[in-house]
């Protein structure tokens, strides 16, 4: 699903180059659940940002889905990310002055879906994330852990393959987390490769694969509780 061969991100900063990845491998197949963990600046989310196809790597080749992406126009990447890829934010993301319910559809929309095939699946997501009766409230009238289910709904709208988390929990209490990583690990039953970057231990042992970054390197990786 996801092949990374040699990749690094190279910032210029003033006169000086920043190396925020180097020369990362790192193979993800369908259905795998992947946590990225490590100390601040250690290139979690510039690594997630790559996955994502919202940055480029300076060097080496990224496949997705058996296709090179690494050399693909804005446009063309935007479509790819658009069809295959959903994502998850600490702070969620969602548009302040639109319904939990035209949140969900805005992807949908922005890819051209049909109104009738648009409006069945925003009412499956609501009522599947247990949203039916919050459909009109905007996020502001919604809890932090109702704007995450909406967040969710919104990012698995398009049937993405991939679905990539950034600190899914950190700006939810420790019971409203539990829920919304059950939420999320559902997916991977349904063959979606779940990535998630965080920095809670608990939450990243949960997944069957721990990577580890310093420096813009995967240090190591764990399963299941052993070293790799």
């Amino acid at each position: 699903m996801i092949e990374l061969a040699k990749v690094s991100r190279i910032f210029d900063v003033g006169d000086q180059q920043v190396a925020a990845l180097r020369d990362i491998d790192l193979s993800i197949a369908k259905g795998d659940y992947v946590s990225i963990m490590g100390p601040s600046g250690s290139g979690k989310s510039t690594l997630l940002n790559m996955i994502g196809l919202l940055d480029r790597p300076s060097s080496g080749t990224y496949l997705l889905g058996g296709g090179n992406v690494t050399d693909l126009n804005d446009q063309q990447q935007a479509k790819v990310r658009s069809e295959m890829i959903g994502f998850v934010f600490q702070a969620f993301h969602l548009v302040p002055r639109l319904t939990a319910s035209m949140n969900i559809e805005l992807p949908l929309i922005l890819a051209g879906i049909a109104v009738e095939e648009r409006k069945s699946r925003v009412e499956e997501l609501l009522k599947n994330y247990g949203l039916s009766d919050r459909a009109d409230h905007r996020p502001d009238q919604l809890s932090g852990g109702q704007r995450q289910r909406v967040a969710i709904a919104r990012a698995t709208c398009m049937h993405p393959a991939v679905l990539l988390a950034d600190e899914p929990t950190g700006n939810l209490d420790q019971a409203t987390g539990k829920e919304v990583m059950n939420l999320l690990e559902e997916l991977v039953a349904q063959q979606v490769a779940l990535i998630v970057v965080t920095h809670d231990p608990a939450i990243g042992g949960r997944a069957h694969r721990q990577l580890h970054m310093v420096d813009g390197q995967i240090i190591s990786e764990s399963a299941k509780g052993v070293a790799a």
